[in-house]
């Protein structure tokens, strides 16, 4: 996992770059874990003409899990519960990739991604014990400002078709997933108009968990990139920035009110907290009240995020 996620890296950064190439390049910083047990790989784009802020890091880190890190995993399954023992301590050790593109266009939508492979030991297990238990998760999602219905089709197809390869349970069980996770409960929104999203995925050998999470994660370049290239050149004013604004506020909400993956970062001891807090935009806005006119694009949005859509054939 650790290979392939470096080398998705490298392909992203150059997909994203080739936007604009005459426009600033992502600054690489690798930076090491204070304790030793781990590193990282942040490329980040700040300020370009095309993306306003992009980021697209690797994380391959080692430790001990907090009472806090296992309490969450033990509440939300059942399976984990009876294996991670109260008694106990437990190691953990990760690989993943997390992705994050803001683009300065406000017609053009902001996507996420990431992947990882997650594993738990007994603290102090001998050497070569196989873990106590492993995983995958992860996925994409697509968050727009205006809805164009041609693009969202072909974010969801695209991972689709990566999906049905593996198992065709895969992406109608992943939607309905990222529906419900990518969800701001307190404003009865979700945060765009998903994708695809799985955590605690074991139900395969984990060399086929490998291959699906593999043709996911080269996937999400297909599914996103175009759209960029196809919206970036858009004209538009000072109300289509402000709404963009407004809409990156709701997303930086979700973000720090209900994303797992934050939670956990920011309660890892040493954790790097700039890479954690990449994902969230450079600007947003809050305005008192807000709310479009009816039958505006600002309210179709408004409609697409209250409901849930099918965006496939």
């Amino acid at each position: 996992m650790e290979a392939y996620v470096l080398d998705l890296q490298d392909r992203l950064v150059t997909a994203l770059e080739s936007l604009d190439p005459s426009s600033q390049k992502f600054v690489r910083d690798r930076w090491e874990r204070s304790d030793g047990h781990g590193y990282g790989i942040s490329c980040v784009l700040q300020d370009g003409a095309a993306l306003e802020k992009a980021g697209v890091n690797v994380s391959v880190i080692s430790g001990t899990l907090t009472p806090g890190q296992l309490k969450s995993m033990r509440d939300r399954r059942v399976q984990t519960a009876k294996l991670l023992d109260d008694s106990e301590q437990f190691d953990f050790h990760v690989a993943g990739i997390s992705v994050v593109v803001h683009p300065r266009n406000p017609y053009a939508p902001t996507a996420h991604m990431n992947y990882r492979r997650f594993e738990v030991f007994r603290q102090n297990a001998p050497e070569g014990e196989p873990p106590v238990m492993a995983w995958f998760g992860g996925g994409a999602d697509l968050t727009p400002s205006y809805l164009f219905t041609e693009d969202a089709e072909h974010f969801h197809q695209t991972l689709k078709d990566a999906c049905d390869t593996h198992d065709p349970s895969y992406y109608p069980r992943f939607k309905t997933w990222c529906d419900k996770y990518f969800t701001n409960i307190h404003r009865g929104e979700t945060r765009g108009i998903g994708g695809i999203f799985f955590d605690d995925l074991d139900d395969k050998e984990p060399e086929q968990l490998f291959r699906f999470a593999y043709d996911a994660g080269n996937a999400f370049i297909r599914a996103y990139v175009p759209l960029v290239a196809r919206r970036m050149a858009m004209p538009y004013a000072q109300r289509e920035r402000d709404w963009q604004l407004i809409r990156r506020g709701h997303y930086a909400e979700f973000n720090l009110v209900y994303d797992r993956g934050t939670k956990f970062g920011l309660m890892t001891p040493g954790a790097r907290i700039e890479s954690i807090l990449m994902s969230l935009p450079l600007a947003a806005r809050w305005e008192y009240m807000n709310e479009p006119d009816p039958d505006s694009p600002e309210d179709r949005l408004l409609r697409a995020v209250r409901t849930t859509t099918s965006w496939t054939r």
